[in-house]
């Protein structure tokens, strides 16, 4: 597994980072998580995608509000403790000022037709964000999977597969999809290994 050298900043320099984030979170989860990405992998460095995915994927099984779960968790790696206290103070305060102003202001104006076409762009904007996410992470967990085998590379491709489609056409819950992918992974993994340890 890759792991990238974790850049230091300092922790003006890192809530000035996360309120950068915070004040531009506009479009929901999948813009914020956008703005991570480019922001912790691209610019800053204190990533690689492969970190982020396992990251995401880390966050996935908890209950809750994942991407605070994903901030916290950079913050740390960052900068321990404080790290992680001043990326969620970054990301939650300017955005959280930002939706109850905007909230009030939308009140007085919903109705009108260029509110209307506005939140209609904006929708099939945030699902683009969001492919494009998607697609960047998932091609490190493919090659990660790939660098471990075919055989990993197969159960990574069947566990898109299968999720993907357990979602789309089920009404299984999402914890159970999560914990079942991940499940069958690590059996997987075990029998890679066992196969390995009798060769």
């Amino acid at each position: 597994m890759l792991v990238s050298a974790v850049v230091k900043t300092s922790p003006w320099q890192l809530l000035r980072i996360w309120t950068l984030i915070g004040i531009q979170s506009f479009g929901g989860g999948s813009a914020t998580l956008f703005l991570i990405r480019r922001t912790a992998v691209e610019q800053q460095h204190w990533l690689t995608d492969e970190d982020l995915s396992r990251y995401w994927g880390i966050c996935q099984i908890a209950p809750g509000i994942n991407i605070l779960g994903l901030v916290i968790l950079i913050g740390f790696r960052v900068s321990g403790g404080a790290g992680a206290a001043l990326a969620l103070a970054g990301l939650l305060l300017p955005s959280a000022a930002i939706t109850a102003a905007l909230t009030a202001v939308y009140a007085s104006i919903r109705d009108l037709p260029v509110i209307h076409a506005a939140i209609s762009g904006i929708v099939p904007a945030t699902v683009g964000l969001g492919l494009i996410l998607g697609y960047s992470m998932l091609l490190p967990l493919l090659s990660s999977a790939r660098r471990d085998g075919r055989d990993a590379a197969v159960v990574a491709v069947l566990l898109v597969v299968a999720s993907a489609l357990a979602a789309a056409f089920t009404r299984t819950p999402v914890p159970l999809i999560l914990w079942s992918a991940g499940g069958v992974a690590a059996i997987a993994q075990w029998r890679h290994a066992s196969r390995g340890n009798r060769s």
